[in-house]
């Protein structure tokens, strides 16, 4: 399989086939990125790190959160755009 084995028989877990790979969540939401994390607890984001990629032997997992978006002006998703551009040109 792709993604991970189960654990062999006797041992505790399983293996995951990605170890060695690095992922980065580009994430964009309305909510502030401050109530998202302490109010929220950050949900759709620790899903995703932790029960899909880190499973799967993929770390580290980094997070780069755009957000308010709604309201945000011309000016700002730009940056972001920018943001984004630059993380990819050095794979970070």
């Amino acid at each position: 399989m792709f993604d991970y084995n189960e654990a062999k028989p006797g041992s505790i877990g399983w293996d995951g086939n990605l170890e060695g790979k690095t992922a980065r969540i580009i994430a964009t939401m309305d909510t502030p990125k401050i109530l998202y994390r302490l109010l929220y607890t950050a949900p759709s984001v620790n899903q995703l790190k932790k029960t899909t990629l880190e499973f799967c032997g993929v770390k580290p997992v980094k997070v780069t959160q755009l957000a308010p978006a709604k309201g945000s002006t011309q000016e700002k998703r730009e940056h972001w755009v920018k943001t984004v551009h630059e993380l990819g040109t050095k794979g970070a």
